[in-house]
């Protein structure tokens, strides 16, 4: 398949999927290797509030998170040139799909079930996985979103690869 060079000068690259995806680790590889800032929007969002994204859910809900994101969204994308790291529900919402396509180029990361589960087993700061079986909960996490992350320009796999691995395949792809 003969594929079409996308121009990235001035565009921004965002990655979007699921939590354990590698996005934060492969946005900084990226962002190193183009010589770009790298904006993660749970870090940002969590340094604007002063509180973890778990306190957010906690204290104020899923819905007034989003909400955060949205506004976030709309800033980083006025933004040129940058890599922008999406936190896993980014993408499920339709304005900023769009807004996120018109700014850059959307890079869905994907990893199995399982490796994403590897990954973030050990991590409590996850809101959406504090319950009794974290694996299926993931598992419909994916199920309920990858509709929407199968809208991005480019989907890369990360299973059994290093975020430099994954960084080196999207500029082959995209300096093509």
């Amino acid at each position: 398949m003969l594929r079409k060079r996308i121009e990235i000068k001035n565009k921004n690259i965002v990655l979007i999927g699921l939590m354990g995806s590698g996005k934060s680790s492969t946005g900084l590889a990226l962002a190193k290797l183009l010589k770009r800032k790298v904006f993660s929007t749970d870090q940002m969002i969590e340094q604007e509030q002063g509180k973890s994204i778990a306190q957010i859910f906690e204290g104020q809900g899923e819905a007034h998170f989003r909400q955060l994101e949205q506004h976030l969204v709309k800033d980083l994308s006025k933004k040129k040139g940058i890599v922008i790291d999406c936190g896993g529900g980014v993408f499920i919402q339709e304005e900023n799909r769009k807004v996120l396509k018109q700014s850059g180029v959307v890079i869905y990361l994907s990893a199995g079930v399982e490796t994403l589960y590897d990954r973030i087993k050990t991590r409590t700061h996850r809101p959406l996985l504090n319950v009794d079986d974290p694996l299926k909960k993931l598992k419909d996490l994916l199920k309920e979103r990858d509709k929407f992350y199968q809208e991005a320009d480019l989907t890369f796999q990360t299973d059994g690869k290093t975020p430099l691995d994954v960084a080196e395949e999207i500029l082959k792809v995209l300096e093509k």
